[in-house]
């Protein structure tokens, strides 16, 4: 007979909170296994009130979304909560702000009133910046790369080496003038500026890929090594093609019950 746990069961949930955070700076060579253990650090010292699970290891209810590869910054990581006890967004987001080490931030926190925020993430903006890279360079890679009919890259996964398509991922692919930018101290005041829309398929098709097609179609090789941040991540416009705010249909249903509840409460009255 299978043993079960003894002690009362956890309490349940009653709100769903979905945080958009970002990574600067240092932090942006944190691994997604470290910044779970710093961010269930912070949410214990800013005591927020989380379910969790049943059984023998109970663990914080928390679902993480379309986590940036390591050693890239990005200004849109989504990340979703389940509590106890109702919660103030706004409130949220500063306990949890100072809560985080620098370089970790709590951008916005909304409560959860549609299913599925995973699935709304649909595709990412990265801004890809190449020290050390002329504009002129980087404008014929692009115009090989977006020619190609595939381009054909290799990363080493959990699985073993694995050779894909980076090409056909890619919705759009452009480059900002970017020469004499006022460089970081050490790098080439030389940057050429990609920006790159990337629809999230199976294998996934990151930054580096790109990278890597660039070299493969135009000989492309930064002498230093690019500096890589996304900028947004979410559902992709099927008209223009732009990637959208995954968070705007919660922020939507929450005004929508705020404007009703007058409505409410002068019916009651009456």
């Amino acid at each position: 007979m299978a043993r079960q746990p003894t002690g009362p069961p956890p309490a349940p949930a009653v709100q769903r909170l979905r945080i958009r955070y970002a990574k600067r700076g240092r932090m942006r060579f944190t691994s997604h296994r470290d910044f779970q253990r710093a961010f269930e650090r912070a949410l214990h010292r800013a005591q927020v009130p989380m379910a969790y699970s049943a059984g023998f290891s109970p663990h914080p209810k928390i679902s993480y979304a379309g986590a940036a590869p390591t050693g890239a910054a990005s200004e849109a990581e989504y990340l979703e909560i389940a509590v106890t006890s109702r919660c103030d967004p706004a409130a949220l987001t500063g306990a949890l702000g100072s809560a985080l080490p620098a370089g970790l931030e709590v951008v916005e926190v909304v409560e959860a009133a549609t299913t599925d925020l995973a699935g709304r993430l649909e595709a990412s903006v990265w801004e890809i910046r190449l020290p050390g890279v002329t504009d002129e360079a980087a404008a014929a890679a692009i115009s090989a790369f977006l020619a190609a009919e595939s381009v054909e890259v290799e990363r080493l996964t959990k699985q073993g080496m694995r050779v894909f398509d980076a090409r056909g991922a890619v919705l759009a692919l452009g480059a900002t003038p970017a020469t004499e930018q006022g460089a970081e101290p050490g790098l080439s005041a030389t940057c050429a500026i990609l920006q790159v829309v990337v629809r999230h398929v199976t294998p996934a098709v990151r930054p580096d890929d790109v990278l890597a097609g660039l070299r493969r179609v135009a000989d492309l090789a930064p002498p230093t090594p690019a500096q890589v941040v996304r900028l947004a991540q979410g559902p992709l416009d099927a008209q223009g093609g732009a990637v959208t705010d995954p968070l705007a249909p919660d922020r939507d249903a929450a005004a929508t019950a705020g404007a009703a509840e007058p409505t409410r409460a002068g019916s009651a009255a009456t």
